[in-house]
């Protein structure tokens, strides 16, 4: 495996949600806190960004072309050829100090999101939505603390899916038609020492790739919860990983960190990318 490099010093506080966009060539991720999605063309190295009124917890890819996006509490519509926006569903019910998270489109063209708790301690208040192209939305599991971690195996018959906070990443079978879900399965419990579950991406030979935040790498997993590799990241905190062409791409995040961190890792925040040890799972396009 190659090293990482660094391919757009962006120092964002907490930069996610990295989408591989194959009909324009681009990886796109979003800034939570600075309210903004970017976009870095593969190819040519071109950037372009998008300012938002709210946070951004995460996005997905539409059919159409247009961006589905998580906002604080609801989920948007959001053109980048125009800079239309569209309000999807109305405000979920959740606590004012929760916001809505990591998110992905389903391999059945919905836009799963799962909410965290903003308490201190968090307390088990967060809920995973599932989101048609409607604006229907629909509460799936709660009981969460930091709902994270959303990625379909390359046939879409495995959902994966994680709690932060808890440190597990948990699965189902699932129905890539119908969005159904049943054989439930904890498949990992992690300490921060082992790597606590964030953001996630799966590969073509079926398994999961966990950016581990708090011990600065990114674990990989067999669909059976079997740790495969451990993969050490450059800086602290990677987030999400990314699969596009030959290339896994990272985000990573400087919320938190010391200035002593800081300064030795100044480019805490930004996007890294290595070469892919293997091909990523498709990426599933909202259905609107």
């Amino acid at each position: 495996m190659s090293d990482f490099e660094l391919v757009w010093d962006a120092r964002c506080e907490v930069a996610e949600s990295p989408v591989w966009d194959a009909a324009n060539q681009r990886v796109l991720f979003c800034d939570i806190d600075g309210k903004r999605i970017n976009a870095l063309a593969v190819d040519t190295g071109e950037r372009e960004s998008w300012e938002f009124a709210e946070v951004v917890g995460s996005f997905g890819l539409c059919r159409s072309g247009r961006l589905v996006v998580a906002q604080r509490h609801h989920v948007v519509l959001f053109d980048p050829r125009t800079g239309a926006h569209h309000d999807l569903t109305p405000k979920v019910a959740e606590p004012s100090v929760n916001r809505l998270n990591d998110g992905k489109v389903g391999p059945d063209g919905a836009f799963w999101v799962g909410s965290l708790d903003g308490n201190s301690p968090r307390q088990n208040t967060a809920t995973l939505y599932r989101v048609t192209a409607d604006g229907h939305i629909t509460a799936q599991e709660s009981g969460y603390m930091n709902s994270n971690g959303l990625a379909w195996s390359p046939d879409g018959r495995i959902m994966y899916h994680s709690d932060s906070t808890a440190g597990m990443i948990e699965a189902w079978d699932f129905d890539p038609v119908s969005g159904g879900r049943n054989n439930h399965r904890v498949l990992a419990t992690l300490t921060n020492p082992e790597g606590r579950p964030d953001g996630a991406a799966t590969d073509m030979d079926g398994n999961y790739w966990s950016a581990a935040p708090s011990a600065g790498c990114l674990n990989c997993f067999s669909p059976a919860g079997q740790l495969l590799r451990k993969w050490p990241f450059p800086v602290p905190g990677p987030t999400m990983p990314c699969f596009a062409k030959d290339w896994l791409y990272v985000t990573s995040l400087r919320d938190g960190k010391s200035d002593a961190v800081l300064t030795e890792f100044p480019t805490l925040g930004g996007l890294f990318r290595a070469t892919a040890p293997v091909q990523g799972a498709p990426v599933g396009l909202f259905a609107a």
